[in-house]
């Protein structure tokens, strides 16, 4: 069985939440006046079960865009709603809770913690949300398993490839088995090779029914997509 064959079979669930993704008159500025770099009046829908690609030049806002999404950042003004919650009119705990458990994000330089190992490393969500024993080794080890890296639990970050760093970046955005995906530049430091794996897992996510959000300045990647918007200057074209 390929690896993104097998992410789509254990990512698939009988009762896939709604997970839809909705920006009305989102503004968010790095700096003062209206010509500072960020976001200018955005409004965007994404339907569950999407998959769509963000793109644009480089510091066209795409990134900020997705922390929008992701609940890593807050507007200056406007409302971002993932799944029916108001993240703009969330509290501190609302968004932790959301970020834990609704959503996956998978960033282009990995964002894995060097002191620990793969297998740890993908199940930090879990122990987070209070998942424990043999329940959390099962699904840990079959996600080792979907993404083809059986029997490096036990290694570190750095003993890894760039596309096996970014297949456990992958693996623990699934961990705990979120709606959402969003994924920044997932294939950006990675070879043709490694890149295509990449995507085809996550393809395989979205292909179980799974929202997924991802940023990509490659055109290949993005042609993947069911539908891409474009952002040129923090407005969407």
């Amino acid at each position: 069985m390929t690896a993104e064959r097998a992410v789509l079979d254990s990512s698939r669930r009988s009762d896939v939440r709604g997970c839809a993704v909705e920006l009305v008159a989102v503004t968010r500025h790095y700096g003062a006046g209206p010509d500072a770099p960020g976001l200018h009046d955005i409004d965007l829908s994404v339907r569950a079960g999407e998959f769509v690609a963000i793109t644009g030049p480089s510091g066209s806002g795409k990134t900020t865009l997705l922390n929008l999404i992701g609940g890593l950042d807050v507007p200056d003004s406007g409302s971002v709603r993932v799944g029916g919650l108001d993240l703009t009119a969330a509290n501190p705990a609302e968004l932790a809770g959301f970020r834990l458990r609704e959503v996956g994000i998978v960033f282009q330089s990995y964002e894995l913690i060097p002191e620990l190992t793969v297998f740890n490393n993908i199940a930090l969500p879990a122990l987070l949300a209070g998942m424990s024993g043999k329940r959390l080794s099962a699904r840990v080890g079959e996600l080792l398993t979907n993404v083809g890296l059986e029997g490096t639990g036990n290694r570190r970050p750095h003993e890894l490839s760039g596309g096996e760093r970014q297949r456990v970046a992958i693996a623990r955005a699934l961990m705990n088995r979120p709606p959402l995906i969003v994924a920044d530049e997932p294939t950006g430091n990675l070879d043709t090779a490694a890149g295509s794996a990449v995507l085809e897992l996550l393809a395989a996510a979205n292909q179980a029914g799974t929202t997924l959000v991802l940023v990509s300045h490659d055109r290949g990647v993005a042609a993947r997509a069911s539908r891409q918007v474009t952002i040129v200057d923090g407005h969407l074209a």
